[in-house]
């Protein structure tokens, strides 16, 4: 406890991780949309973009000036998400091919001028390239106000257009029918995605800020339904990944910020495709187990039924190890749960002869609607194996 007292005292590392809660919430909402909409690669497309403007950025100011930076890294990012959407719109390109082909070639013209700009005498340019990956102790107090009004901006965004935004994300078809101005609303989402983006450059850099965007989202996507509530968990995963990212990094010499935040929301995702109730793998297999178990006992039912039409009589007993060599397992368990739910009863008999079970009037009803030949297949299926 002494020790998280004195990490929470410390000014950088309170600077790191307010900064990092304000990158988590933006990129946490806006990457929601940009999760729904398929559009998971428009993160990395607009991180990578931003290259090409950093380096502009720098020749225009003549020096690492931050705000001459982030401006060229948003006009640059900006401008590929204008030409992936004008490619999607005005050519056969599906929108992934649009945003590779806009990734590919913002990037590649970034590389080209940061060479340049490396080349060039002066040590003013030097540590440019930690955009590449990040510096978040490099973050400012002065940057967290930005940061603050960027997040606001952003949020303001999505709860004043929160109708419009949710239609055109799940039915843009439906949402162009209403007279909702839908290319309108890909661009505005589009600009403060890349603003978001721009917004953690210095956090995480270009290489790791589409992390930020997808992986809150894929996360939060996991344990909810509803649009709203995934919203909030992504805003809250995005901000508790980077608040553990930067205490790990604090507590460890030489550890970077960004890659510990990245680790820290994948450790997230993992958990929440793991152990999310409705769609987590965990839950899908405890799911499957269920169904093969009471598809399994209502073959079992149906035979029992069969055997008794076969006698002609509705109360016939049927041994259990007849059940057992039939099906080609034990089906002492799945009889068990017959019984608890009043389908079979256990009926006495002469022990020698082993356990008996016999139909229940509400089992030979529900035994009518299972197909007759379900327990015969259950049987060439089971002896198959």
């Amino acid at each position: 406890m002494d020790a998280i007292v004195t990490l929470l005292g410390d000014y950088t590392l309170r600077t790191v991780a307010l900064g990092a809660i304000l990158l988590g919430v933006t990129s946490g909402a806006l990457g929601s949309f940009a999760v729904l909409r398929k559009q998971s690669l428009l993160g990395d497309t607009l991180s990578h973009a931003a290259l090409p403007g950093i380096a502009l950025g720098f020749l225009v100011a003549g020096g690492r000036s931050l705000s001459a930076v982030l401006a060229g890294a948003l006009a640059t990012g900006v401008l590929a998400a204008l030409t992936m959407l004008l490619l999607v719109r005005r050519s056969r390109l599906k929108t992934d091919a649009s945003l590779g082909v806009a990734l590919s070639v913002y990037f590649a013209a970034g590389v080209v001028l940061l060479s340049f700009v490396q080349g060039r005498a002066g040590a003013g340019q030097a540590g440019l390239e930690t955009f590449l990956f990040g510096q978040a102790a490099a973050i400012l107090r002065s940057d967290l106000w930005i940061m603050a009004a960027v997040t606001a901006l952003s949020v303001a965004l999505v709860v004043a257009g929160w109708k419009e935004l949710k239609a055109a994300t799940f039915d843009p078809v439906f949402a162009a029918s209403l007279g909702l101005p839908t290319a309108f609303l890909d661009a505005v989402m589009t600009a403060m995605i890349a603003l978001a983006v721009v917004l953690g450059l210095q956090m995480v850099g270009v290489v790791l800020m589409s992390a930020m965007i997808v992986a809150p989202a894929v996360a939060a996507r996991q344990w909810t339904e509803r649009l709203g509530t995934m919203v909030v968990l992504a805003s809250t995963f995005g901000a508790v990944g980077g608040v553990i990212g930067a205490l790990i990094s604090a507590t460890g010499r030489g550890l970077a910020t960004g890659p510990l935040i990245v680790l820290s929301l994948t450790v997230i995702v993992a958990v929440s495709l793991a152990f999310a109730p409705n769609r987590g793998l965990v839950a899908a297999a405890v799911r499957r187990a269920r169904s093969g178990r009471a598809l399994r006992a209502r073959q079992v039912l149906a035979t029992m039924d069969r055997l008794a039409r076969e006698h002609g009589h509705p109360d016939y007993a049927t041994e259990q190890g007849m059940l057992d060599t039939y099906f080609g397992t034990s089906t002492a368990g799945l009889l068990r749960d017959l019984e608890e739910r009043g389908w079979v009863r256990r009926v006495e008999h002469r022990p020698e002869e082993g356990v008996h079970w016999a139909l229940s009037e509400a089992g030979a009803v529900e035994a009518s609607r299972v197909p007759t030949d379900a327990g015969r297949d259950a049987g060439r299926h089971a002896g198959r194996r």
